[in-house]
């Protein structure tokens, strides 16, 4: 069998959830080959992957810089069929773009099965068996599947050999360069900006009025999210799930609800009646099915947006970017203009998040938990440690909460962290250091070692 996994760089390193993806590929397959499309320093990080016992292969052509993920999924899909393939790994997210769109789209292009957030996988007699937090799904192959961060990458053995990276240029795939590259990008950034949103005014108090404060808060009415009106609105909006219809509201005139079902018959319908917006939950269901939709339609797509506005004609879309520190404002150049909408995970009234700095108190931190009868979270370090499952993990690249009260104790604020409580209540930070960034995010403060 012959296993492609598609991985992505940022920051010089491999991403983690592409790392978990060709681990799993590793166990599955002898014959396993790594694909990047990236500068030429991409290479870099290739070349010791060769050391695993996998083929590298890096894509790379100054036409291709600047692609969103639509024109990316195009360009590897080219690129796929040139090396072949039997089954096609991806991890279920990049950590600097958070999109989770290249996989799907790339699914789409290439007119496969597609499972997402596989756990783990096992394949015989040309079938995959995918076991996902939500349950076990089967497909025949060829077939494409994202991979949470469920595998770790093994170290290469101490004999092992380096080997060499094979590179495709658009010379070898032969696409039109006026549809590669940011020419050929449906989607616009039209500014950035530091990302400050969520931070707090925090009051300090001590660990003995901890308790009996989050009981008072937990019998306190529920703060209702509020939004702005556009000033100017669209005529009408198609909505595909209750966040969607929700934002939807507050930028269109009207409101077409949609029932989620086959991306392609939604597609199918958009070519027929045209609308200018359609707007998909960004859950699990959203995130699976809008990439593919947005192949069928080529159009673009933005995802994971915490807000929207429009002028009456353009919508404009605002993304957390970079792992959060920065917010963007984007522009979809093609029709249907399409994204997908934050929604908050369901989670209890109060939810206590455990990070690195109490790793070694978890015990006690799970006691606290009990009497106040909330659900436990972590952060991505914990989680990384092996602290917690990631079944638990609060972040950009976890889950986003929304409980009366977040308890966060031992966490330092990373934004990756932040930006998914700022839908709670209220939040309460316990930390040894008086300049943890989480005090900035936080509406009460303690200032103690857990």
């Amino acid at each position: 069998m012959k296993i492609a996994v598609c991985v992505k760089v940022c920051k010089g390193e491999l991403n983690p959830f592409d790392a978990s993806a060709l681990e799993c590929a590793l166990t599955l397959a002898k014959d396993v080959t790594v694909m990047s499309m990236g500068p030429e320093s991409t290479e870099n990080v290739l070349l010791p992957l060769t050391r695993l016992g996998a083929k590298a292969v890096l894509v790379t052509d100054s036409v291709y810089a600047g692609s969103d993920t639509l024109v990316t999924a195009k360009i590897l899909c080219e690129a796929l069929k040139r090396i072949g393939f039997d089954l096609i790994l991806c991890g279920r997210q990049s950590v600097d773009g958070d999109t989770g769109q290249v996989g799907p789209m790339l699914s789409a292009c290439l007119d496969i099965p597609l499972i997402t957030g596989g756990m783990q996988v096992a394949v015989a007699n040309e079938k995959a068996v995918v076991s996902t937090r939500f349950g076990t799904e089967e497909t025949v192959l060829p077939a494409l599947i994202t991979v949470e961060r469920s595998y770790v990458l093994r170290f290469p053995s101490i004999f092992s050999k380096i080997g060499k990276v094979e590179r495709l240029s658009n010379g070898d795939l032969n696409l039109n360069p006026e549809a590669c590259g940011l020419k050929g990008s449906p989607t616009r950034v039209l500014e950035t900006k530091e990302n400050e949103q969520g931070k707090r005014k925090c009051t300090f108090i001590s660990m003995e009025e901890l308790e009996p404060l989050v009981q008072k808060l937990r019998n306190e009415t529920s703060l209702t999210e509020t939004a702005t009106e556009a000033e100017q609105k669209l005529k009408s909006v198609w909505a595909i799930g209750e966040a969607a219809a929700e934002k939807a509201k507050h930028i269109a005139e009207n409101v077409v609800i949609l029932p989620e079902s086959d991306p392609k018959e939604i597609a199918e319908k958009a070519k027929q009646e045209k609308p200018e917006v359609i707007l998909w939950n960004a859950d699990p269901w959203g995130r699976r099915n809008a990439p593919i939709a947005a192949v069928i339609l080529n159009t673009g797509l933005c995802a994971d947006c915490t807000g929207l506005d429009t002028d009456g004609e353009q919508l404009f879309m605002i993304r957390p970017a970079q792992g959060g520190n920065i917010t963007a404002k984007i522009k979809c150049l093609t029709r249907p203009q399409m994204a997908t909408v934050r929604t908050k995970s369901e989670s209890a009234d109060v939810v206590v998040s455990s990070g690195r700095g109490v790793k070694q108190s978890l015990a006690k931190v799970k006691a606290l938990a009990e009497r106040l009868n909330a659900q436990i979270g972590a952060s991505r370090g914990l989680v990384d440690e092996g602290g917690l499952p990631y079944e638990s993990q609060v972040g950009l690249t976890g889950k986003a909460v929304s409980p009366k009260v977040y308890i966060a104790i031992g966490i330092s604020g990373a934004v990756h962290h932040t930006c998914a409580i700022e839908g709670a209540g209220t939040v309460i930070a316990i930390n040894p250091d008086k300049d943890a960034r989480i005090f900035e995010y936080a509406d009460y403060g303690i200032i103690a070692e857990f």
